[in-house]
């Protein structure tokens, strides 16, 4: 076997990837309840402070900013 054949199968993949859209979920709704009027910046900044442990080489990409401007703007729906 090939090193670049070792990868996680579609089912572990596919699981990997809820559990990250999840952890994101509930890290944008938790500071949309809690701070409503959060600046979009400070909104930024709490979601990299409490995203940053819960992965693996993190880095906030863009789309942080769009979930922080969305805070901001109070376009978070609680379902």
């Amino acid at each position: 076997m090939k090193s670049t054949d070792i990868a996680w199968n579609e089912q572990a993949r596919a699981k990997i990837l809820d559990d990250a859209d999840r952890v994101l979920r509930e890290a944008v709704v938790d500071i949309a309840r809690t701070s409503p009027d959060i600046s979009s910046d400070n909104a930024y900044k709490e979601l990299n402070a409490r995203l940053k442990d819960q992965f693996i080489d993190w880095e906030p990409g863009p789309d942080l900013r769009t979930y922080a401007d969305a805070i901001a703007a109070s376009e978070i729906e609680f379902e």
